[in-house]
């Protein structure tokens, strides 16, 4: 009898375990500060090969707070609002980009410089963690991102 708890427990782990590594993590980059700058923010997409989950939380060691974001368009004015979650849906590539759906990095420790890199865990629905390496590189503004990728599709 007592083995029953013990199988359900592993079993729950191992679908835990097996849900995270369904996820990759392509891209990623964090935006460079200059001296001062408290917050910056990271873009990735992050492509889902299992079932429809999504992104619950992260943290980091360089920010006091880290957040989920997006850009909402209010009567012609774009505000950055912090959202609970964002869907992962199952077998598609979500695209966390400047203007769009990104990871807000608030009370930076540190100026953020080009070239070095910063630890990102990535949490999702299930409870299970995502550990993340992301180049921190001078990011381009969100149109000129948009801009670029219509041009390399010619």
């Amino acid at each position: 009898m007592t083995r029953l708890p013990t199988l359900l427990t592993a079993l729950c782990l191992s679908s835990s375990m097996a849900f995270a590594a369904d996820i990759s993590v392509e891209q990623p980059v964090a935006r460079a500060t200059p001296p001062g700058q408290p917050n910056s923010a990271a873009f990735m997409q992050l492509v889902n090969k299992g079932e429809t989950t999504a992104l619950v939380a992260a943290k980091s060691s360089v920010a006091d707070v880290v957040e989920l974001h997006t850009h909402t368009n209010d009567e012609g004015v774009m505000r950055m609002r912090k959202i609970e979650k964002i869907e992962l849906p199952a077998g598609e590539t979500t695209v966390l980009q400047p203007g769009g759906l990104h990871v807000m990095l608030i009370g930076l420790k540190q100026p953020l410089q080009a070239g070095s890199q910063i630890d990102l865990s990535l949490e999702y629905a299930d409870g299970s963690q995502q550990q993340v390496e992301v180049p921190v590189q001078m990011a381009m503004p969100a149109g000129m991102q948009m801009q670029q990728q219509k041009h390399g599709s010619h």
